[in-house]
């Protein structure tokens, strides 16, 4: 038969095999209780382990037969904040001391009243004796062994050996399986802490996600109240960036100086606070610990936050209960703060990137404003300055001015050259808008790789050579107009991303998060076929709808008739003073040539040809030879059969391939004065001329009444 002593090896050696899998110290003490039985009878046992700080205990394990427990259910193994208790209070100092605990009966023992809590738990459970002796591991105490029954006067010296002599037989491997469980819940915590990360990152202010923060640090760090505080910019106060207190009405000081508390000197030099007993601990002459005395606060866990060696502020947390903190709690604590500190290393560069990226946004903005300014008193951008009096082109003119008073997006299309900039500058000046930026972008001109990042603006590191925040033409535009040439140049992802800023009116920065809105009005222009691009899949549906909720054609300089000659002569007068040329014209072999000439390059070519010939002239008459044009008789008589219409359906006839220029203006307007009935006034419109041209024209070929 085998001895009670050979049951408790067998059930030591279930123990040690149980460290090899998933281990559970309750089922482990209900066995070991059975067996021990025999040894020393007892109701219920109980096997605790000594705290690193020897201050306080955690039951390792409880079994009862019968009865409530009298830990509650917390235990060492749950690494419950609440199930850390005090030893003082439950009169285990001597046992944790090395020496042992016999009470013959818990309602009697003279002892006992002076510790009332510990006395109210056991009677509550039933316990009347009691033994509890301590457990050693590498040469110290490391927890305690206890039994207790619930009849008085049981106990007695040869069961105190036996539970010494059992304590002794369990040991190493409760301590080791304490270590195991401890370095287990270690590595969780400090993985906890550090996928955070997520939470600090959704804001550039500590004080703004401080409650989210609190909610995931609480399971591995519980606290009653949590405060974080940062040096002011004066370097002698501390901010109240956030707290979270369970108890309503705590009142905090929202600026605080370092001197008002006891610490302070332990802070600055980086040191992690541990306090067990705020009542022992603080001086109450100190006003700031003063303040946590008074809202009951009694441990406490203060982590200095540390950029380089100085201090920048500090994470503090609190309990209302005494040592409810460890060594521990204060290296997750730690490595809570450092995560707080990346944190705010990434805010103040955040902060610094912003107000530079803000005075350069300026800066540009400033800029643009200038350069608009500039525009407005130089050219003139208002409609009444654009040159024209084409019929087809005030038809354009007249749609353009009645859109500009609206919001409305616009799509001047035409062929290259056309004016479409001058036009969308009209647009802008005659709008609501008029006193904002007026940004032009063309899309042609910039590489596919950069359009989107100049368009949207990119952050720092959102790609290589992204050195610093760069805002783009729609931040810039911000509160005016954005034109945007060439839209058919654009590549589908760019297009992707401006159909999404039309309909939401919100935008990102290439390698950004954060939601800017778009508050621009948007203009845009193309020399292409859009419908065409739209058929061949080049150009998205949803965004061609979006950008041509209205449109305005403005014809090519080959079918605006006379008014070449007025532009010609336009930019005569204004690229000749500029060049100091005086007083120039156009000789009459010049105007045919401005007249007969194609201008496959419209109003740009125009003004080149014109610019060429002011360069090249001395003075008086500018020549057709000096405008560097050659025009063909197959290019006359193109010219002679181009036509012009007007309300009224007016045309020039083909024009006989020996006919003079000026033969052929005659007979036009003496064409244009039958069509209408001899009314001079819609002669002029229809053949895009004032009333004082169309009579200059008259008396020279003798017309005139």
């Amino acid at each position: 038969m085998e001895s009670p002593l050979a049951d408790l090896l067998a059930c030591v050696a279930a123990f040690g095999r149980s460290l090899q899998e998933k281990f559970d110290p309750q089922r482990f003490l209900a066995d070991f209780s059975a067996r021990a039985q025999r040894l020393v009878p007892h109701d219920r046992v109980i096997i605790s382990s000594l705290e690193d700080d020897g201050r306080t205990f955690t039951v390792f394990a409880e079994h009862a037969g019968t009865g409530p427990a009298v830990f509650q259910g917390r235990y060492t193994t749950d690494f419950d904040p609440d199930g850390r208790y005090a030893v003082d209070e439950w009169d285990l100092r001597p046992v944790f001391e090395g020496g042992v605990l016999l009470i013959d009966d818990v309602e009697r023992d003279p002892h006992m009243p002076d510790k009332p809590i510990a006395r109210a738990r056991l009677l509550e459970a039933g316990v009347r004796g009691r033994i509890a002796v301590p457990i050693y591991a590498g040469g110290r105490v490391v927890g305690l062994f206890a039994v207790s029954s619930f009849a008085p006067g049981v106990y007695t010296g040869a069961h105190v050996a036996t539970c010494r002599q059992i304590a002794d037989l369990i040991g190493p491997f409760v301590q080791g399986m304490v270590l195991f469980q401890r370095e287990h819940r270690r590595r969780a915590r400090l993985q906890a802490i550090t996928a955070l990360a997520p939470i600090l990152g959704t804001s550039l202010k500590v004080g703004d996600f401080l409650e989210r923060l609190g909610e995931a640090v609480r399971p591995v760090l519980d606290f009653d109240a949590m405060a974080i505080r940062v040096v002011n910019a004066d370097r002698h106060t501390l901010d109240l960036v956030g707290v979270l207190d369970t108890e309503e009405g705590s009142q905090y000081a929202g600026i605080a100086a370092p001197e008002e508390y006891s610490m302070s000197r332990r802070m600055v030099s980086g040191e992690t606070i541990l306090i067990h007993d705020a009542e022992r601990e603080l001086d109450p002459d100190r006003a700031g610990d003063r303040r946590i005395l008074a809202r009951g606060r009694r441990s406490l866990l203060v982590v200095p936050l540390m950029i380089g060696e100085r201090l920048e502020g500090y994470v503090y947390f609190a309990k209302r209960l005494p040592d409810s903190y460890g060594e521990a709690d204060a290296e997750i604590a730690q490595a809570l703060g450092a995560e707080i500190v990346i944190a705010m290393q990434h805010q103040r560069l955040a902060e610094e990137q912003q107000r530079a990226g803000a005075a350069e946004a300026r800066a540009r903005h400033l800029q643009v404003r200038v350069e608009s300014l500039r525009t407005a008193l130089g050219d003139r951008d208002d409609f009444s300055h654009i040159i024209g009096r084409a019929p087809a082109f005030l038809d354009a003119l007249e749609q353009a001015r009645r859109v500009a008073a609206t919001e409305t997006t616009v799509l001047l299309t035409g062929e290259s050259g056309t004016g479409k900039e001058v036009v969308a500058r009209a647009i802008h000046h005659g709008s609501p808008r008029k006193d904002g930026a007026f940004v032009a972008v063309n899309c042609a001109a910039l590489p596919e790789t950069l359009i989107e990042s100049e368009l949207f603006g990119h952050e720092r590191g959102a790609f290589t050579g992204a050195d610093r925040l760069q805002r783009g033409r729609f931040e810039l535009a911000e509160g005016g107009t954005l034109f945007l040439d060439e839209i058919g140049e654009l590549a589908p992802v760019v297009q992707a991303k401006l159909l999404r800023v039309l309909q939401e009116r919100q935008y990102e920065r290439v390698g950004g998060a954060a939601l800017l809105d778009a508050d621009v009005r948007l203009i845009t222009a193309t020399n292409r076929d859009l419908d065409q691009a739209v058929a061949a899949g080049r150009f998205r549906e949803d965004l061609y709808y979006r950008l041509a909720v209205f449109r305005v054609h403005l014809p090519p300089l080959r079918e605006r008739g006379a008014d070449v000659v007025l532009l010609g002569e336009h930019f005569v007068r204004e690229l000749g003073a500029r060049t100091g040329k005086g007083e120039l014209g156009l000789g009459g072999a010049a105007r045919e040539v401005l007249l007969t000439h194609r201008w496959p390059g419209n109003i740009r070519e125009l003004q080149n040809a014109v610019e060429r010939a002011l360069i090249l002239s001395d003075g008086g008459l500018i020549t057709a030879e000096q405008l560097g044009i050659t025009v063909t008789r197959a290019a006359v008589a193109e010219a002679a059969t181009r036509v012009e219409g007007s309300e009224s359906g007016l045309a020039v006839a083909p024009r006989p391939l020996g006919e003079s220029l000026a033969d052929l203006e005659r007979r036009t307007i003496i064409d244009a004065l039958a069509r209408v009935h001899g009314n001079k006034s819609r002669a002029a419109a229809a053949l895009g001329v004032s009333r004082t041209q169309l009579y200059t024209r008259l008396k020279r070929f003798g017309l005139a009444d």
